[in-house]
């Protein structure tokens, strides 16, 4: 019996042990594989790396400056990963212009339409207030054009900062994606498809390589805004190529116009949400792009959790009313009095009086005790 037993264990043990490595393999694979496969994601259309390496947009955020005859867009990624190369297309509705914008344009739009901080305050404390105090808190050169292909016209190209910029124009879909192939702008698979509502429509198209100036680097971090510019008589973001993305989306879109402008549809992503409406004077960087001239600055966040289900470009139009709005956000305070917890004043109020009520209690029955009993009050004479 002893060595039926043990034999039984041991086959059990090594059963239990090949169940481990198996799992442990699974999940190696499972690793290898992630680091392996590329992972890219761009809101105005699919993003991909070089063979070698992976990159992830983190966050887009766009500028849109339409004053009814002219369009610009300033975007600006914040990228991670260890690719060396990546490559996007933008489609336009008209003849393009490339440049490099200004860095401080994002941070001033995002003081411009931050939150309204208020403060509201609270009786009993909470977590992290006296006597619920746990410690110390967490500190929270650009290479040349290439040969024109049949069915594509190159308007121009240009080495700006960490892009290197192609301005195109194609009336057959699979030639432009062979020029963009063969000049190095590696793009996803199905990209003809996705690009034929453009050339049979006409648009002209930007085609952007993310090239490190510095030999050998890898992209990361926030890259300098691109600015492009185009004639166009209605206010359009593009976001059909968007379809390609690999990873859910995620925009964010400062729209300068005379009117408040909202989007016509979802195009397939969640509803979009203004995060702060109102006119502004534009200054500094803000000025350069639309002008000195009050305007009214819209701004918008959307994400696109399932990238396949865009069916569209972004167009936005003028809503109802300008109504403005920006959100508020309340900090927290415990209420004080000459900084002193107004809780522990409370408090010690109601414990002094009911100590002094208390005392007063004792004192009559003490007193009444000590007069003993008759002689409270006097005896009629007989």
């Amino acid at each position: 019996m002893g060595t039926s037993v043990g034999k039984t264990g041991r086959t059990a043990s090594r059963r239990t042990g090949r169940r481990i490595g198996l799992l442990l393999f699974a999940l190696l694979a499972t690793q290898l594989g992630s680091l392996i496969s590329p992972a890219y994601a761009c809101g105005c259309g699919a993003m991909v790396p070089g063979a070698e390496g992976r990159i992830g947009v983190s966050r887009e955020a766009s500028v849109v400056r339409w004053d009814g005859r002219t369009e610009r867009i300033a975007m600006r990624f914040t990228v991670g990963g260890d690719a060396k190369r990546a490559a996007w297309i933008m489609p336009v509705p008209g003849r393009a212009t490339v440049s490099l914008g200004d860095g401080d344009l994002f941070s001033q739009l995002a003081d411009l339409t931050g939150p309204e901080h208020r403060t509201r305050t609270y009786f009993w404390p909470r977590h992290g207030d006296w006597p619920f105090t746990t410690g110390g808190r967490d500190a929270a050169g650009a290479p040349p054009p290439g040969s024109a292909d049949p069915g594509v016209g190159v308007v121009g190209r240009e080495r700006l900062g960490d892009f290197d910029v192609a301005r195109l124009t194609a009336t057959d879909p699979d030639a432009l994606r062979t020029w963009l192939k063969t000049n190095g702008f590696e793009l996803p698979d199905g990209l003809s498809t996705e690009l034929k509502p453009y050339v049979d429509q006409r648009w002209e198209y930007v085609a952007v390589r993310l090239v490190p100036r510095e030999q050998g680097a890898t992209l990361h971090g926030t890259l300098d805004p691109l600015l492009i510019r185009f004639d166009s008589d209605r206010l359009v973001y593009p976001m059909r190529l968007s379809r390609l993305a690999k990873t859910a989306q995620s925009l964010g879109l400062y729209v300068l116009a005379d009117h408040r402008m909202e989007p016509a549809s979802r195009i397939g992503g969640d509803a979009p949400e203004v995060t702060f409406a109102g006119r502004i004077t534009p200054q500094g960087a803000v000025a350069e792009l639309a002008g000195t001239a009050p305007v009214f600055l819209t701004a918008i966040d959307q994400r696109f959790p399932v990238p396949s289900r865009i069916d569209g470009d972004h167009e936005l139009r003028a809503t109802a009313a300008d109504t403005p709005y920006r959100r508020v956000e309340y900090d927290d305070e415990l209420l004080t009095a000459g900084g002193v917890p107004v809780w522990i004043l409370t408090v010690a109020g109601a414990v002094a009086a009911m100590a002094g009520a208390l005392l007063s209690t004792l004192l009559v029955l003490r007193r009444r005790r000590t007069q003993g009993p008759g002689m409270g009050a006097g005896t009629p004479a007989g």
